[in-house]
């Protein structure tokens, strides 16, 4: 006999704690009220082209993703760069773009990044010398301490020397779109953790991946296919109204889930595993302390755009690349991947993280900023007809990563014993990433299994 699990939402926690707990015996039912898995991390179709709903990078250090990708066979589908080599382009005099490479070498961490950062042309020589104070004084930063969670990363910068420009055209490379919110907003405690384990960790901890096949692919449609090997069940387009704490019929578990189309499934254990604001309305009372859920608000959210732009022939000679003093951000290569055969022609994506100005913009204005933002990046671009425009947003793409959320994130066990909670909102001691949706679910099984005992269900 094994627990009846029922996991609800299908995104990357999701379907990581559906895994985990197939494989160990547990009869999964995995409930997505979507019509295809993935979360925020899927794709859909636009007139032929594949779009994916956001652009999403990993990186070395992910090594609980990079797991998951393995589990389900797509590792060799997302490759990891030789070494972090990222080209850094900004807007020049007389139309000429200038250009730095920033590549790590094989020293190792933290001296790995030295050599670039010496050589960085976006900062002056003075703002290349003081990078090493907040570097070196960052490796004392503790994230799990609650006072590091209450500063904000723009504060303590300034405070060891780092100039607003020098936030601007260095650490918001990295700490913006790792965090989605505006570089100096963030949590120190968060940025603390993506520059000591991304930056000053192991050499290759920041080599950089992208996928080569849609999100979709990647994701969605090989974890229904190892879920199917599994012997789970998946339901799409399923959602669920309410978690109830009971038996529907003696004998038929501690939960009853409740769907909006009507019926209910008999549960021994639930993961819970949906954005802050659906499991706040999802969660039974006397789950969590007092306060608790209604806290959950606290979190916010934050929005990333992206702006998808086809042109009538090539005008980007590399596969991404990131910009400063330029309202892009990063700016991807679709072509391949999405499946454009219109021959000659060439699909960029432009990804806005913390895109709070913007998300509200009509595309019609965002094109008449961003094309020729990324002609002043890309000259060939200057004399290249748009075959394409088009807007795509994530409204709530993740929590809202500022000083205080620290204290909100919730940990995988509730009062309810065989109910747990996952997604990257919760307390996983990473930021709002796949890395840390992957963790929240192996967090998740892992509890699961364990309150199961308690309560006397063959896990």
């Amino acid at each position: 006999m094994s627990a009846r699990a029922v996991i609800i939402g299908g995104g990357l926690a999701g379907i990581t704690a559906a895994i985990a707990l197939a494989e160990s015996g547990a009869d999964v039912t995995l409930l997505e009220a979507r019509p295809r898995l993935g979360g925020a991390t899927c794709s859909f179709n636009r007139d032929g082209l594949v779009v994916d709903t956001g652009q999403h990078v990993f990186l070395g250090c992910c090594s609980a993703y990079r797991g998951l990708l393995a589990r389900l066979g797509m590792a060799g589908h997302a490759p990891l760069q030789d070494r972090f080599d990222v080209t850094v382009l900004a807007p020049g005099a007389h139309g000429r773009p200038r250009q730095a490479r920033l590549r790590r070498t094989a020293l190792p961490g933290p001296l790995h990044m030295l050599p670039a950062l010496g050589r960085y042309p976006f900062l002056s020589w003075p703002e290349r010398v003081s990078v090493s104070r907040p570097a070196l004084a960052m490796r004392r930063v503790d994230p799990a301490d609650p006072a590091v969670d209450q500063q904000r990363f723009g504060d303590w910068l300034a405070a060891r020397g780092q100039s607003q420009h020098a936030r601007r055209a260095l650490w918001d490379l990295f700490s913006v779109s790792a965090l989605n919110i505006a570089g100096d907003d963030a949590s120190l405690a968060l940025a603390a953790t993506v520059v000591k384990t991304g930056l000053l960790g192991k050499n290759d901890a920041a080599d950089i991946g992208v996928a080569a096949l849609p999100l979709g692919e990647l994701h969605g449609d090989a974890a229904a296919t190892l879920l199917a090997k599994l012997g789970a069940q998946v339901s799409l387009g399923t959602k669920v109204s309410a978690i109830e704490t009971g038996a529907i019929a003696p004998g038929d578990g501690g939960f009853a889930i409740r769907l909006a189309q009507g019926g209910a499934i008999a549960a021994d254990a639930v993961v819970l595993a949906v954005p802050h604001e659906k499991a706040a309305r999802l969660i039974p009372p006397g789950a969590l302390p007092n306060g608790t859920v209604a806290s959950w608000a606290g979190l916010g959210a934050s929005p990333i755009v992206n702006v998808h732009v086809i042109y009538d022939r090539p005008v980007m000679d590399l596969p991404f690349a990131a910009a400063v003093d330029s309202p892009v951000q990063w700016v991807f290569d679709r072509t391949r991947i999405s499946g454009l055969d219109r021959r000659g022609e060439q699909y960029l994506a432009v990804s806005l993280s913390a895109a709070d100005s913007c998300v509200d913009t009509p595309a019609a204005r965002l094109r008449e900023q961003f094309v020729p933002a990324l002609a002043e990046l890309f000259p060939a671009a200057r004399d290249t007809r748009v075959t394409e425009f088009f807007v795509t947003r994530e409204r709530r793409a993740t929590f809202r990563q500022a000083p205080g959320t620290g204290a909100l994130r919730p940990k995988a066990a509730t009062r309810r014993p065989g109910l747990v909670l996952a997604g990257a909102w919760t307390d996983t001691g990473w930021p709002d990433t796949m890395e840390g949706a992957v963790r929240s679910g192996l967090a998740a099984a892992i509890e699961l299994k364990a309150s199961l005992s308690t309560i006397g269900v063959p896990k």
